[in-house]
């Protein structure tokens, strides 16, 4: 029996040690049977020494404790677990029905969490439905609204027309004696009365005394002709006649014009318009037939590559020329290429507030076209606030000369130039204003005048004389307007 116990503890030992353990069996000194194993060391080349072997045999020690340390944590795992399914095994044998309950509530839960949820989805698709059929009001109503602005828009155009058949004179209509009724004030009389196409007409056809408008010549009789090179001094300005709306606040006020002086590919037709509440003013519209400019839609929008400032640009010999934000600078702007041509500072000119019109808007500089050239209009601290009128070279604006009123450029709304000579009107915001100054760069003096100026929608921010169509363009409170004027001989 030993010896089986001794051949299998080799077998075992030769399955751990691989080909390293050996089996040796011999008869001892009392010539007994001796079995003898052989186990070559893993990690030993040699033998250690004694106190080598102690060391050896402390860690097998440690590494002995760690083994039980682990063989005792895993009996109390193996315990731990045996009383857990030990209560597991209970509780299946005990609490059916309590475990049925649990689910059952949970259920309910589950249900009223589900029928919360569907309503408000019904909810929501009852309010999705509401959308669309509001929706679907709103665009009918912007349909009608789109037909109702057409039909503005072939009324205005209509309206237009007859202005400009009844100023041909191929209406209908009675004159009375010549020498009793000046040019333009007529009646008219097969017209119907009661249509608005009238009211707005007659306006233009109001009756002027012949005092106000003719002066006597020296043979006695009252003339209005004006000079050979059609310049003259204003002696009357008529109803302004309304031409468009600006639809959104940034249309307040502003400037709008057409080129005095067209160049290809624009014509005497074309409009600019720029609307100049804001900060950063760089769009202009561009229009290339009138009735675009008054259905408001542009053929092309401009983005200027500095902004501008106030409302004193104008447009010449196919050049945008306006002053730059926040300086004394002016720009010209070509319009066709989309490129600055020029740029010059005014020497000593306020600006941004310093001497601006009566209303305000940073109108320090303002920049005008008559019958001899661009001209500038502005004040300097030397000039105590008084206007200074430079007339301004058109290609690289340098200033040509230079000329100093006495007329207080804070004292007046608005100032333009026909013929040479500087005319400011009163206010901006009276419907019964006046153009109060004249200044002649020729003679260098200046008067008072007392000829009616009409600010119909009572906030005038923009005033300019046009001398290819002879008329006074204008901006007043959203509106854009004209004026028909009269001159005389000096």
């Amino acid at each position: 029996m030993p010896a089986v116990q001794l051949l299998l503890l080799a077998c075992l030992v030769w399955n751990v040690g691989a080909r390293t353990a050996q089996l040796r069996k011999a008869n001892d000194r009392s010539g007994r049977c001796q079995y003898t194993f052989t186990v070559a060391s893993p990690n030993e080349s040699s033998c250690p020494e004694q106190g080598q072997a102690m060391s050896v045999i402390h860690d097998l020690q440690r590494d002995s404790s760690a083994q039980r340390a682990d063989l005792e944590s895993t009996k109390a795992r193996l315990s731990s677990l045996e009383s857990l399914l030990h209560r597991l095994t209970l509780g299946q044998a005990a609490g059916p029905q309590e475990t049925q309950e649990g689910l059952q509530k949970e259920i309910s839960i589950l249900r009223r969490e589900r029928d919360r949820l569907e309503t408000q989805t019904r909810e929501l698709e009852t309010a999705y439905s509401n959308l669309l059929r509001d929706k679907s009001v709103l665009e009918e109503e912007k349909q009608q609204l789109r037909q109702e602005n057409e039909d503005l828009a072939r009324r205005l155009e209509s309206s237009s027309q007859e202005v400009a058949r009844l100023r041909r004179g191929l209406c209908p209509q009675t004159r009375d004696t010549a020498q009793d009724v000046p040019p333009g004030s007529r009646e008219v009389s097969t017209w119907n009365l009661d249509t608005l196409a009238f009211q707005e007409l007659k306006s233009e056809l109001t009756e002027v005394p012949a005092s106000r408008i003719l002066k006597e010549g020296p043979s006695g009789h009252p003339r209005s002709e004006e000079g050979e090179d059609g310049c003259g001094e204003l002696i009357w300005v008529g109803e302004p006649l309304t031409l468009r709306t600006a639809e959104t606040i940034t249309g307040k006020y502003g400037v709008w014009m057409r080129d005095p002086k067209p160049t290809h590919p624009y014509t005497r037709e074309t409009t600019w318009r720029i609307d100049t509440v804001g900060t950063d003013v760089r769009q202009v519209f561009e229009y290339d037939l009138r009735s675009q400019f008054t259905q408001g839609y542009p053929s092309k929008v401009h983005v200027l590559p500095r902004p501008l400032e106030s409302t004193g640009a104008v447009v010449y010999g196919g050049s945008l020329y306006f002053q730059r934000a926040n300086s004394r600078t002016v720009v010209r702007y070509e319009l066709n290429t989309e490129l600055v041509k020029a740029e010059k500072e005014i020497p000593g000119a306020g600006f941004h507030g310093q001497f601006p019109y009566s209303w305000g808007g940073y109108t320090d500089i303002d920049l005008a076209v008559d019958e001899a050239g661009l001209w500038v209009i502005y004040s300097t601290e030397a000039a105590k606030g008084a206007i200074v009128l430079s007339r301004l070279n058109p290609e690289n604006l340098e200033l040509e000369h230079t000329w100093e009123t006495n007329i207080r450029k804070q004292s007046v709304a608005n100032a333009f130039l026909i013929c040479g000579t500087l005319y400011t009107v009163s206010s901006y915001s009276s419907a019964d204003a006046t153009v109060n100054f004249a200044y002649d760069t020729g003679t260098g003096s200046s008067k008072t005048l007392t000829i009616p100026f009409k600010n119909r929608y009572k906030y005038s921010s923009m005033i300019d004389y046009n001398p290819l169509e002879k008329r006074l363009f204008a901006w007043d409170n959203f509106n854009m307007v004209t004026y028909d004027i009269k001159l005389s001989k000096m």
